[in-house]
């Protein structure tokens, strides 16, 4: 493992743990200051400083054209989502964009059902992809970075976890669009965010569903930090919220810090990041991850306990559905 990602995944302290309903939390602290500054892709937006549009008039399913007009870095989350142009798109990897630059992003499509222009402009839909969407397209990512996909995914792999989730939430959306199923959830997810206060140093969270690790974020900048951690109490909890199992378990920080020793184990692939640095893949026997390293810091890292059999996944064909493509 890269020796940066190492030293922060030891260098965390846990804080106490949080509990709302079966969705546990377990805050990641850190003291060290050497992250770079860098806009969320929200703040950037509200400032005017970040234009994302359809990479042409026709549009690109798994492409989108952004630019930077800050003369700061543009944090875009993996997962995040972007709302508007001819459909909603999910980011399929963190990308730390340039100053002053014009990037070409890879994303998925999480709004089957529309191929028409809603606005000219994409603008921030305030969702992070449920924690399951986000496992599997990232296992999917990192499986066609290895046959030499550039941040490609599975997209029709992407659309049934969309509607697996819709289908268990009980949400019918005339597009198919993951966002109506968090607007749908938005009285309960207002319950789950008050009960998951930020604490001093946090930096980070482990989220353990019914007892057992589902995942963790980490986010090297403060700042940054605090304006991501609804959107990822969010992401964890809409899954929480479609198994109701209590978790009277016991020893769950302990749970938590196994996880963390676990990751340390995966094998590594590095790639060239799109923006900035480098995208660290990993992959164990049951979870999978990525940390994006720049200037010897981690910007930000992620990793999620998945099924064996959800590892190699589904590939997209023809014959169960469109394919992503040029239209």
């Amino acid at each position: 493992m890269n020796k940066t990602v190492k030293s922060m995944l030891e260098d965390f302290d846990l804080g106490a743990l949080q509990k709302h309903e079966n969705l546990q939390v377990c805050p990641l602290l850190y003291s060290g200051n050497h992250s770079p500054e860098y806009l969320t892709l929200k703040e950037a937006l509200e400032q005017r400083v970040l234009v994302v549009k359809e990479l042409m008039k026709e549009g690109s399913v798994p492409e989108l054209l952004v630019k930077n007009k800050s003369d700061s870095p543009v944090l875009l989350l993996d997962g995040e989502e972007l709302m508007g142009a001819k459909q909603n798109r999910v980011l399929n990897t963190t990308i730390l964009l340039k100053e002053k630059s014009k990037t070409v992003i890879p994303v998925s499509c999480t709004e089957q059902g529309r191929w028409s222009y809603s606005s000219p402009l994409f603008a921030d839909s305030n969702v992070v992809a449920a924690s399951r969407v986000r496992a599997s397209k990232l296992s999917s990512v990192s499986q066609l970075l290895r046959s030499g996909e550039h941040f490609r995914s599975d997209q029709n792999e992407v659309w049934e976890s969309v509607e697996d989730l819709a289908s268990e939430a009980g949400v019918s959306s005339p597009t198919g669009a993951m966002k109506d199923i968090f607007e749908s959830r938005q009285k309960e997810l207002a319950e789950y965010l008050d009960k998951f206060p930020i604490i001093e140093r946090q930096r980070g969270l482990i989220f353990l569903n019914d007892g057992k690790v589902t995942g963790m974020d980490y986010i090297s900048y403060e700042p940054a930090f605090k304006l991501l951690h609804q959107k990822l109490i969010k992401s964890y909890a809409l899954d929480a919220m479609m198994s109701k199992k209590l978790s009277g378990k016991k020893g769950l920080k302990k749970v938590a810090q196994d996880f963390l020793k676990k990751t340390e184990t995966c094998q590594e692939k590095k790639y060239q990041s799109v923006g900035y640095g480098w995208d660290h893949r990993y992959d164990g026997d049951d979870l999978v991850g990525s940390a994006l390293v720049y200037n010897n810091t981690v910007i930000h890292m992620a990793f999620f306990s998945i099924d064996k059999s959800e590892k190699i996944g589904r590939m997209s064909s023809s014959s169960r559905r469109r394919d992503y493509r040029i239209l």
